[in-house]
């Protein structure tokens, strides 16, 4: 239906009733909702309270906001509907003009993320295959929970998550990643941001340095950079990330971070030799290693190399998301600590970041019970596998120079290129490149290019994609 919400609660509007004042009650109520239908604040087809309900919460009797709704109705802002409640007018009403209008209002990240709350685009990154997600298993699990939270007696639950799904984390992080540990060293998040606030907010880094990969995750930078951390770019090579580099540009550098698995956005692995100096670094200066393991999961040739984490058990941090192999609307993370960091970890987390919807953690806690993730994963490799194959097949005649990446390709494009403006522009035509040169910190070794994921592959198959591509390159490259 038109204008009415998926959750179709009542819309509660915001009223300031005064006893000292001329206007009787009903005709305050009358005109603090007609200012906030106005305004834009009760939307047209939203459900506003029952007269009992909106009587109980603004402290008088039935009868005086029977008598308002009735004036609205009347004036057509409302309409009655009997048993069904009564609703906002789906007639318009133009907005106060001393308000800004939602539109008007600037998403966050405006500037690095094209759109919230929307289907992903063809080559969009960090969102995984829509049409692989095991939707009836998922629903069916989440379901049973939502059940049992409703029949089980409500109190604060546990800060760092649900138990049953810290638990299944230590069994898969033994298994998949080689990493050690215990329930009580995990720490449920909301996804990757809150792992990295919680660490921000935990080992106090604001007014200190910290070592960042260039090209690294623009967002992770920019995060450090609000919490009040030195970002220090550290190039990356064939190798992973230039510890010598590091050590050379801040030593005392309180930490570390790194995406060890599959670097972001360049795909390499980081070498034996450069994990061992990394580790003899933080153990030498008493640092700390952020390790994102950033698909560490879902690399796609080979055995996947072990976490940072599995090779050192009192300097690194390891943070895990499920949103790249299950769904960033999950919002769902996990940090794992030293063992030593565990009761420091565990308050900060109860103070400042518990953890959310423990419905959602006991379904997943399930889902990897019952063996549905490993299987996911398996299946989710093989289908890259054949997009990458195909993405490769429909650039290579148009960019010989495309090259793999992870789970992407980067097609290399020639220096001061306008990949911000190419990547802008493909959005008109169904696809979210990510521009190359805004994961640079350093603009002495800035490149240039298109980062192209492959989860998602539109119906047609990529080959038009890759001519509006090239289309797009020829006019702004």
């Amino acid at each position: 239906m038109p204008g009415i919400h998926k959750n179709n609660g009542p819309s509660v509007p915001d009223i300031l009733l005064r006893r000292d004042t001329g206007h009787s009650l009903s005709e305050q109520i009358r005109q603090g909702i007609t200012q906030a239908i106005d305004e834009g604040r009760l939307k047209p087809g939203s459900r506003v309270p029952s007269c009992r309900d909106l009587a109980a919460q603004l402290g008088v009797a039935r009868g005086t906001v029977r008598t308002a709704y009735d004036m609205l109705v009347d004036s057509q802002r409302l309409v009655a509907k009997g048993s069904a409640g009564t609703w906002v007018s789906e007639v318009h009403h133009s907005p106060g003009k001393n308000l800004l209008s939602d539109t008007a209002v600037m998403a966050p990240l405006a500037a690095v993320i094209h759109a919230f709350d929307r289907p992903p685009l063809t080559f969009q990154m960090g969102v995984p295959a829509n049409d692989a997600f095991p939707a009836k298993v998922w629903s069916r699990i989440l379901t049973r929970h939502a059940r049992e939270m409703v029949s089980k007696p409500i109190g604060y639950s546990d800060p760092r998550g649900s138990l049953a799904l810290r638990e299944q984390l230590v069994s898969y992080l033994s298994m998949a990643r080689g990493i050690r540990c215990q329930a009580s060293q995990v720490m449920i998040t909301n996804g990757y941001a809150g792992a990295l606030g919680l660490i921000c907010l935990a080992l106090g880094l604001r007014g200190k340095s910290v070592w960042t990969e260039d090209p690294g995750y623009l967002l992770a930078r920019k995060a450090l950079t609000l919490a009040g951390v030195e970002a220090v770019p550290v190039a990356v090579d064939e190798q992973g990330l230039c510890v010598a580099e590091g050590i050379r540009l801040a030593a005392d550098a309180a930490a570390v971070l790194v995406t060890p698995g599959q670097q972001a956005p360049l795909g390499m692995t980081l070498s034996l030799e450069r994990r061992a100096a990394l580790l003899a670094w933080a153990e030498r200066q008493a640092s700390w290693i952020i390790e994102d393991d950033y698909l560490g999961e879902l690399q796609l040739e080979g055995r996947a190399a072990p976490a940072l984490a599995a090779l050192d058990e009192g300097r690194v941090l390891h943070i895990g998301t499920f949103s790249k192999n299950l769904s960033p609307s999950l919002r769902l993370g996990y940090l794992v600590v030293p063992a030593s960091q565990v009761a420091h970890f565990a308050e900060a987390a109860a103070l400042l970041a518990p953890a959310s919807s423990f419905v959602l953690h006991n379904a997943v806690a399930e889902f990897l019970h019952e063996g549905h993730f490993m299987r996911h994963l398996r299946r989710m490799k093989r289908l890259y596998n054949e997009r990458l194959v195909a993405l490769l097949a429909a650039l290579q005649p148009l960019f010989p120079q495309a090259t793999r990446a992870a789970l992407a390709v980067i097609i290399a494009l020639p220096e001061g290129c306008q990949d911000t403006r190419i990547a802008q522009e493909a959005l008109a035509f169904g696809m979210a490149p990510t521009p190359l040169s805004v994961w640079y910190q350093d603009e002495g070794r800035r490149r240039y290019g298109l980062v192209l994921s492959v989860t998602n592959m539109p119906r047609e198959g990529f080959e038009a994609c890759a001519q509006q591509l090239k289309a797009l390159v020829g006019t702004f490259g």
